[in-house]
């Protein structure tokens, strides 16, 4: 028997899993500070991907037929670097680009930036995180002069007795987390941000806390209005502010408009639950935690401002007791920001226009300084460019045809692109429209390292071999750049990757260059920044920017301006607990499938009957951009003015067909949480489809134009066993929950 201690493959508060290989893969849970034993339904079952019949086990490549059929590894990497060549040769260096993810390794993460600079000589290179994190770590850079979720330990919300909750649906999205808010809720301080009555709302009821139902998009009134009544009532820590902040005065102008009355007309909370949730937050150890759903917005930058006001203005913040952190969503959601995934940064979090960045990291690399790209741009403005100036696209990681905002905008221009290159384990929605499709390894069958939400680099073993077709994203990286003639050093060792990572974060303010996989394996607890010893709380004495303190930034309330003629609801998009992201493995579980087989809309029992909506039936929800099928769920766990949606779909089903690519201007970051949308009952109607990848090998979906760089590099290979998506699978029955785990009616989630 092979067996390794790992970390569950999914969200950011990486779960400690022990897995075990002989014959078959097994997972139990492992004592952490983050999960202490515990997994939720998609860590008990992620070992059943592990030797699924829809793994990739050979890459695959468009012929000219237009279908995909498998090929040799020598022939799939001569095309891509083709591709990468001609492309270069042809319409410049930035014409070939790179799309990266939130859930690969540090190392690999580390090696797909230097991969686009070096290699190929590109600035476009930026990654899914862009989607989810970028916000808080604008709005965090801003204030404290450093990015890092959680700026604390989880455990140190145990013993809180206030914690506010904004835009997180936890019960749902990382069910093991809510141990450390038991503390709170028997102090009745669990208060909770939300247009829906979530599963993480419900844990207020019975004195354990309060719901505050405010309207999508109205976060930032709500701060600004909770901010307006700790000054005035004389509830600010004017030591605090005097000794470790600036910029009070300003701040205290700016929400001085936003008196309670106001602030609960613009947001729909009621002044008594206002002045309550200040004065908890004033009275002892208190937390402000914000997740995606006040981030994922055109003011997202603004609103987790906002946060970070309210919690310097109390003194929270690097205070033993007390904080302000955001909850970082994807698994390596921290890490694959820190080391130049990012448009705009090298590996420690530096930025790429600073030259002595530059010279350091293009020391490591053994290049020239000159020779590193300038800034890129972000990931919407990346994916406006496919077709015309981007010709030729590496994905790894991602699955843009799902999760990107304006998904039909996205596939159009995919499928103007040149050539299409889609590492992945699974035939995903956008690796069906690959011109080369590489398989690579699972988490279970590789070594490398994460960093959690709390800022904790840790380890992810290999526990068993991988497909024998299959390969590491160290090795493609550095097989296309041999063919590519590249400069510097590629290994294809994780360990050496990590090193080469620590030499370049050196000095950086995500310094890794203390540590190593030999250091980690000995168990240490490792927080960035990490030289000598570790950093768990970065905070405590003085912030990142050069004279110590935090710096306190007024922001505005504006309301939106008007989209979507006609429309006249607004639609939140989220998550369901079984299911995850873009659904590329979880709509492959069995388990997780039955439980959640389709996309449902929660709609209002008024604004239902307004409409002709019955439970159960198939709706239509529609807006400028496209239109989404769905099964309705009439629920007054809804305000009458939203409707929500889960993201993980694909097809008819997908959310993000309706939602519009307009961005943060600060961030870059999607408006994913507040669409405008109509909505009516479709007479008659079959059963929407949920792209469910059944487990047998079927016919992949057609191209409508063959690259052509790529034409005649198959060498007329016939087509294999291609596993890839095709007729849905549906049933009626449903798991039951994990111990612990809310029950299937509240598992869905708001807010990534």
């Amino acid at each position: 028997m092979s067996s390794a201690d790992t970390h569950c493959p999914y969200c950011a508060l990486q779960c400690a899993m022990t897995v075990a290989h002989q014959g078959e893969t097994t997972v139990t849970g492992r004592d952490f500070p983050t999960n202490r034993g515990g997994l939720c339904a998609k860590g008990w079952t992620s070992a059943e991907l592990l030797a699924s019949p829809q793994r990739l086990r050979m890459p695959l490549l468009r012929q000219p037929d237009g279908t995909l059929a498998e090929t040799t590894w020598d022939e799939a990497l001569d095309a891509v670097a083709r591709a990468f060549r001609e492309t270069k040769a042809t319409h410049g260096p930035d014409a070939n680009a790179i799309f990266g993810g939130g859930g690969l390794t540090n190392e690999k993460a580390y090696q797909l930036g230097k991969f686009a600079r070096v290699a190929l000589g590109t600035s476009r290179i930026d990654y899914n995180g862009r989607f989810c994190m970028s916000s808080a770590a604008a709005a965090s850079n801003r204030a404290f002069g450093m990015d890092r979720g959680l700026p604390f330990p989880v455990t140190d919300l145990d013993d809180a007795e206030t914690i506010l909750l904004l835009g997180s649906n936890v019960a749902a999205t990382m069910p093991p987390f809510l141990a450390h808010l038991a503390g709170a809720r028997a102090a009745g301080g669990l208060l909770v941000v939300d247009p829906r009555r979530s599963a993480t709302a419900r844990l207020t009821e019975d004195g354990a806390g309060t719901h505050l139902q405010a309207a999508p998009g109205t976060d930032l009134p709500l701060l600004l209005g909770l901010t307006h009544i700790v000054i005035a009532e004389g509830l600010a820590d004017r030591t605090y502010i005097e000794d470790r902040t600036s910029g009070f005065d300003a701040l205290r102008r700016s929400v001085a408009a936003w008196w309670p009355e106001r602030t609960s007309a613009t947001t729909g909370v009621p002044v008594g639950q206002l002045r309550e949730t200040a004065r908890r937050l004033a009275a002892g150890r208190a937390f402000i935690l914000t997740g995606r759903g006040v981030e994922q917005h055109v003011d997202g930058t603004a609103t987790a401002t906002a946060a970070i006001n309210l919690s310097l203005v109390l003194g929270l913040v690097g205070r033993e007791g007390s904080g302000y952190g955001t909850l970082t969503g994807q698994g390596n959601g921290q890490g694959g920001r820190e080391h130049g995934q990012k448009a705009d940064q090298l590996p420690g979090y530096r930025s790429i226009r600073d030259p002595d960045a530059r010279r350091h990291v293009a020391g490591v690399w053994g290049i020239d300084p000159d020779e590193i790209p300038d800034a890129g741009i972000p990931a919407t403005a990346l994916l406006g460019e496919l077709g015309g100036p981007v010709k030729t696209l590496l994905v790894a990681g991602s699955n843009v045809v799902v999760s990107a905002p304006d998904v039909e905008g996205v596939r159009a221009r995919l499928n103007a692109l040149d050539a299409l290159i889609v590492c992945d384990f699974f035939l995903s929605e956008t690796a069906e429209l690959a011109d080369v499709v590489l398989p690579v390894l699972q988490w279970a069958e590789e070594e490398g390292t994460m960093t959690s939400l709390e800022g904790r680099v840790i380890r992810r073993r290999r526990a068993l071999p991988g497909p024998e077709g299959a390969r590491s994203e160290l090795w493609i990286m550095a097989e296309i750049a041999r063919r590519l003639g590249a400069a510097s050093t590629w290994s294809i060792d994780p360990a050496e990757v990590f090193d080469e990572l620590a030499r370049a974060s050196e000095g950086g303010i995500a310094d890794y260059s203390g540590l190593s996989h030999a250091l980690l394996d000995t168990g240490i607890e490792a927080y960035w920044p990490y030289r000598s010893e570790s950093t768990p709380r970065p905070f405590a004495e003085r912030f990142a920017h050069a004279d110590g303190r935090a710096r306190l930034v007024p922001v505005e309330a504006t309301p939106p301006a008007p989209t979507d003629r006609g429309a006249d609801l607004t639609l939140t998009t989220g998550r369901y607990l079984q299911q995850y992201q873009s659904g590329t493995q979880t709509r492959r579980v069995t388990e997780l499938h039955n439980a959640r087989p389709e996309a449902r809309l929660e709609i209002h029992p008024s604004t239902a009957s307004r409409l002709g909506i019955r439970d159960g039936i198939v709706v239509a929800v529609s807006n400028e951009r496209g239109t989404v099928r769905a099964r309705a769920s009439v629920t007054t766990d809804i305000r009458h003015d939203t409707m929500f949606l889960p993201f993980h779909y694909a097809g008819e089903g997908c959310a993000n067909r309706l939602t519009e690519a307009i961005v943060d201007p600060t961030s870059a970051m999607p408006e994913f949480k507040r669409t405008r949308v109509r909505v009516q009952a479709i007479p008659d109607a079959v059963t929407p489809p949920t792209h469910y990848v059944a487990a047998a090998p079927v016919v992949v979906a057609e191209h409508p134009a063959v690259a052509p760089a790529l034409v005649g590099v198959a060498g007329g290979a016939a087509p294999g066993a291609l596993l890839a998506s095709g007729t849905p699978s549906r049933t009626a029955s449903s798991s039951a929950p994990s111990p612990g785990t809310p029950s299937p009616s509240t598992e869905e989630e708001t807010h990534v």
